[in-house]
């Protein structure tokens, strides 16, 4: 073929990839900002008479507001669904802590969905899905990750955090922290289409936020009774008070979010989505709604939900259909123009004809709501309870009467659907999880293995019962251990360090590491024995563990063979009261 007849062939390509381009650059952007613990009644858009929430409000006066939405009754549950689309059993979660927090590697995410698509991918703070590699967010397709993996932090403020893998200490308060991430992150990437995920750590405990809005606070008298009837402790009162100041800095922090979309030019242009992971983490106001935080109820799941792009959907608009977290994956790629097909069957729907047009044709549907043995179905009129009560959330939304001896059709209805769901559902998830901790994943140059994933022997035990930001004290006996059932996809060398502290009497205490065959030793050299702190700067006493800075001693290089096995750090000798308290250990493949 001459060079003349390929021309026009060439012609034809060059215009066909710079629409693929021009289209490519005017997809629109997408923020979802998910926020931890905070209730339905935590905004004033909803009618919380002691809290105020202009730019969220705004944000749904602007946009669309689904009157009933729900969520999982805990948190990662709900941040599995809202990456997959499927319900959280599918993809392995029945837990939030010691590896039951772990999405399956074979789920598809939406940040993969984007990122195959030519978006830039971010997610900026709680990610509760998986530490170590590949379940970690940047073998999920995130480009860049800044927060933490756990599913709760002991202390907001400057905390040690990971930045793609790296150990990093944070700056200020961690949501102004993680929102300034976001901020950084439109403006580089303000002229490419963007995924950007903000799944804040706040309202969870500890209790801490800020003086500014602590200030409005600390003494104020609430105005509305708490979810249970009236307050019935000062601890209460007081939890109340925390979790709406630290509501209002949310609301800031989206503030500063919106504005920065203003300033780069990008509001019309972007979708910026609103809610919550689960019920409110305490017994305030909630719309009279039964449940908080873990409950199957209507309290414990639903959750405010703001979808909002201006000039694109319509303007305060109340669509009152039920809708599921579930649902958001199918919605955003409608919206967004993704046609690609999904690695496996979604359970969530599209919700964009609710969005786009006037009267959309619905069908109703079952929204199932499950955790620790409890399943709770919804339809657009009822509920079944756990305990197989039946609701009518229409004539009571508070859940105060059974109507299932006067609606025997209805009941049977929803007893099936639960029956069908937990047959084709949550058979899926196994009884025994057999999911090894995975070090030196290729997808990730660093492997955390952190105490809250151990096993202890003898005498050692940890500093709270609640395991996600815990370390391992009490190392009493010399060959007392703490183990991990672990695998090593890829044979290598890794340079690992050791996250301490301990006492003088300590310094020339040996321990070993050992995987297999392979076996490091480290010595204590220097002492590092600080107190624990977050006590003063908590706004009320915590149930988890309070935290401590921790010293790094790098120990060497151990070889690891590829496959399964113990990995094990085990005393060796003993020069005082105590050998050491553990908090992590971080391997670093060379």
């Amino acid at each position: 073929m001459t060079r003349k007849a390929l021309s026009p062939l060439l012609l034809l390509l060059l215009l066909f990839l710079s629409s693929c381009q021009i289209q490519r650059n005017n997809s629109p952007n997408v923020i979802l900002i998910l926020s931890d613990d905070q209730g339905w009644g935590d905004l004033s858009l909803n009618g919380n008479l002691d809290i105020s929430t202009p730019n969220i409000d705004q944000l749904g006066n602007t946009g669309v507001r689904f009157d009933r939405f729900f969520v999982s009754p805990v948190c990662s549950p709900t941040r599995a669904e809202i990456l997959t689309g499927r319900h959280h059993v599918r993809g392995g979660v029945y837990s939030t802590s010691k590896g039951g927090e772990r999405l399956d590697i074979d789920e598809e995410t939406i940040a993969e969905v984007f990122k195959s698509r030519g978006y830039k991918t971010a997610a900026y703070g709680k990610w509760h899905n998986g530490m170590q590699a590949p379940f970690h967010p940047n073998s999920r397709g995130f480009d860049d990750f800044y927060g933490f993996c756990s599913g709760h932090w002991g202390n907001y403020y400057n905390p040690l955090l990971e930045h793609n893998g790296n150990l990093v200490k944070g700056n200020g308060f961690i949501i102004n922290d993680l929102t300034q991430h976001g901020i950084d992150f439109i403006k580089k990437n303000k002229n490419q289409p963007f995924f950007l995920y903000l799944p804040y750590n706040t309202p969870h405990s500890p209790m801490q936020v800020p003086d500014r809005f602590w200030e409005k606070y600390k003494d104020k008298e609430l105005n509305q009774e708490g979810s249970h009837g009236p307050f019935k402790t000062q601890n209460e009162i007081d939890h109340t008070l925390a979790a709406l100041a630290m509501c209002e800095n949310i609301d800031w922090n989206v503030g500063r979010i919106l504005e920065e979309l203003q300033k780069s030019n990008l509001s019309e242009n972007t979708i910026v989505i609103y809610l919550s992971d689960n019920g409110p983490n305490g017994y305030r106001w909630n719309g009279g709604m039964k449940g908080r935080k873990g409950s199957t109820d209507e309290g414990g799941v639903r959750s405010p939900m703001i979808i909002n792009w201006p000039g694109k959907i319509p303007q305060g608009k109340i669509i009152k259909e039920i809708a599921s977290g579930i649902d958001l994956l199918p919605t955003l790629k409608d919206l967004t123009g993704i046609k690609s097909e999904p690695k496996k069957t979604l359970d969530g729907i599209s919700l964009a004809p609710l969005l786009m047009k006037k009267k959309a044709e619905w069908e109703d549907r079952y929204i199932y709501n499950y955790w620790r043995g409890k399943i709770s179905v919804r339809n657009q009129n009822y509920r079944l309870g756990n305990e197989g009560q039946l609701f009518n959330m229409v004539n009571d939304p508070k859940q105060t009467t059974d109507v299932s001896e006067k609606n025997p059709q209805v009941l049977l209805e929803l007893l099936k659907a639960k029956e069908q769901w937990e047959q084709t559902a949550l058979i899926e998830l196994p009884k025994k999880d057999k999911r090894p901790f995975y070090i030196g994943h290729p997808s990730l140059h660093t492997t955390q293995i952190p105490a809250r994933d151990g096993t202890p022997s003898g005498a050692i035990k940890r500093s709270n019962r609640y395991p996600n930001c815990t370390y391992f004290t009490h190392w009493i006996n010399a060959n007392d251990s703490i183990s991990w059932k672990t695998e090593v996809p890829k044979e290598g060398d890794f340079e690992v360090t050791v996250y301490y502290s301990c006492s003088e009497d300590a310094i020339g205490s040996v321990f070993e590491l050992s995987f297999g065959e392979s076996k490091i030793q480290g010595t204590i050299k220097e002492a590092h024995n600080p107190e624990e702190y977050g006590a003063e700067e908590d706004r009320v006493i915590r149930a988890e563990s309070y935290v401590k800075d921790f010293k790094p001693l790098n120990i060497g290089t151990i070889h690891l063979q590829k496959g399964k096995g113990t990995l094990i750090l085990q005393g060796v000798k003993k020069t005082g009261e105590m050998m050491m308290d553990f908090r992590l250990m971080l391997f670093k493949r060379l």
